[in-house]
């Protein structure tokens, strides 16, 4: 249950305003189990150390102390998938031993330098405390952590695309928005026990049609970037400080620019405070070569280990060392002044707009601990402090605020993204502009392979060959999905790990094809199905009629 504040009878008092914290959970699909050790498997380590462990401590830190919150955050397929994958599960346990191991070299290395010998202490707690919260606490499921997180009432979870597909750039053809939407929600029922409330459009993609998509699945919101919902038809009477309800009857809540700018600004936001900790010094990089290849990946790449011994200091090169204590008061302090503008903001909306608005601040869940390494702090702080400290504005989950406010303007928003421009050109531009010609052929025989199976009966397979085309059927759609994913064309337009984007964008391609071929001339290689299954496991229950009418 999300804290309001109460009156002397005892009946919930309205607050000013209302606070939506929105943390977009999304990674990759990353899984090799041809290799002992993947390079880009790190990016799921990297966050679970430094950003779903923490946070999830932080919630349950504000729930063992009786503190009243509400907080929305989408949990996507992949990243469920993965965070629930066994091999991925015992690597990550390994990944965090050998942390340990160098964290106690690093004690032993920096004895004489009390100030970095400090520093290797508090890694090395904190990795062998992440190690018990993921496997004596949670028994390495943190999707588990996050479900009994929503079952207290102060968390709600959202779905994503299957794979964060954007949908925009799929000709607007339903039976591939249903592909995406449609596996998601079963994927997240399985996981979470219940249907979704809500979604997170990946990179908060929309164009009209899709709210029509949704109220399919019975998901009741999703979020829009500013633009989204300003440029909306009729325009909104209370611009983004209260959603529109679309054609389609889905909810649509958008970014509000004044506090997203706060912690995202480069020039303006908390991360860049001197005081914070430097990303971008690891010993990874620092150390000697040889004392930190047996901690690198197989062909010895350097690479970011996760020992930073210095703060941002300033902007040039020379950087003192970093203060745990240090920092994590200035989160405290930033989160009382994020705290302040939002009770000043709430009470000048409030008189502009004669009820309570709602401001959502929706934010990648990665940037709270692993690019500012004290969010989570920054966020336990602001959650505690707005239940503690004031009664001018509360935290609400969007799910509670439906509940609470059902009527809306009905309005449609307009077509729109977040990220440069706000219109899809990160996902389509010069670097990336090639995969989409094959993605739409890809889709288009997906929808082919799915009519047929409809109108055959292919979903109840008697004979062994029938039920080698169902699995071929299911792979293949999974192919499909994996190629969509939005990471790859993100990945090739920044220009980083460029090699591995196009080359997972042809593998799915490539593996879609050979099955589409084989299911199309009947002769399914068995051997080659299952190699293909082994390494690409997402959405163990996919059903693929779903891509049929």
């Amino acid at each position: 249950m999300t804290g309001a504040p109460h009156s002397p009878s005892g009946v919930p008092a309205q607050p000013v305003g209302y606070l939506a914290f929105v943390l977009h959970a999304h990674l990759p699909y990353v899984r090799h189990p041809e290799h002992e050790r993947f390079l880009e498997e790190d990016w799921l380590f990297e966050a679970i150390t430094e950003t779903y462990i923490p946070l999830i401590e932080a919630c349950n830190h504000l729930l063992r102390d009786g503190v009243r919150f509400g907080l929305t955050m989408s949990l996507t397929p992949p990243l469920c998938g993965m965070l629930t994958d066994p091999l991925l599960q015992q690597r990550y346990v390994r990944h965090l031993d050998r942390l340990i191991e160098l964290a106690e070299k690093e004690i032993a290395r920096t004895r004489r330098q009390p100030e970095f010998a400090s520093l290797a202490r508090e890694y090395r707690d904190w990795f062998r405390r992440a190690r018990t919260v993921f496997v004596d606490q949670y028994d390495h499921d943190l999707v588990r952590a996050f479900r009994e997180l929503q079952e207290s009432g102060s968390l709600e979870v959202m779905t994503c695309g299957a794979t964060h597909g954007f949908l925009p750039l799929m000709l607007g053809n339903r039976n591939l928005w249903r592909g995406q939407i449609v596996t998601a929600a079963r994927d997240y029922e399985r996981h979470f026990g219940r249907r979704p409330r809500g979604i997170w459009l990946p990179e908060c993609g929309y164009e009209p049609g899709v709210d029509e998509v949704l109220a399919g699945e019975e998901i009741r919101f999703f979020v829009v970037d500013t633009h989204g919902l300003l440029h909306a038809t009729p325009r909104p009477r209370r611009a983004v400080y209260a959603p529109i309800m679309t054609p389609g009857g889905v909810a649509a809540f958008a970014r509000d620019p004044e506090s997203s700018k706060q912690v995202w600004s480069a020039e303006e936001g908390y991360p860049g405070d001197y005081t914070y900790r430097e990303f971008y010094r690891d010993v990874g990089w620092d150390l000697d070569y040889e004392y930190v290849k047996p901690y690198l990946h197989g062909g010895g790449q350097r690479t970011n280990l996760g020992i930073k011994y210095y703060r941002i200091t300033g902007p040039g090169d020379h950087k003192q060392p970093y203060d745990f204590a240090r920092a994590r008061a200035r989160a405290d302090e930033h989160a009382g002044n994020f705290m302040f503008n939002r009770e000043r903001q709430a009470e000048h909306l409030r008189g502009v707009l004669g009820r309570p608005p709602i401001i959502v601040a929706p934010y990648d869940a990665e940037l709270f601990g692993h690019w500012w390494f004290e969010g989570p702090w920054f966020l336990e702080s602001l959650l505690r402090k707005i239940a503690c400290d004031q009664r001018t504005i509360e935290t609400v989950t969007l799910a509670d605020y439906l509940e609470r406010e059902p009527v809306q303007q009905v309005a449609s928003p307009s077509f729109s993204s977040w990220g440069y421009k706000g219109y899809c050109e990160v996902w389509l531009e010069g670097s990336n502009d090639w995969i989409y010609r094959h993605l739409h052929r890809a889709g288009m025989r997906m929808i082919e392979l799915a009519q047929r199976a409809a109108r055959e009966g292919w979903a109840h397979p008697g004979t062994a060959e029938e039920r080698l085309r169902w699995r071929a059927l299911c792979q293949a759609a999974r192919e499909l999905l994996l190629a969509q994913s939005s990471d790859w064309a993100f990945i090739m337009k920044t220009g980083t790990m460029t090699g591995y984007a196009v080359a997972r964008t042809r593998e799915h391609l490539a593996n879609f094809l050979q099955l589409y071929e084989a299911l199309r001339s009947g002769r399914i290689d068995e051997a080659s199905l299952t190699r293909i299954e082994s390494k690409n496991n997402l959405f163990p229950e996919i059903d693929p009629l779903v891509w049929a009418d």
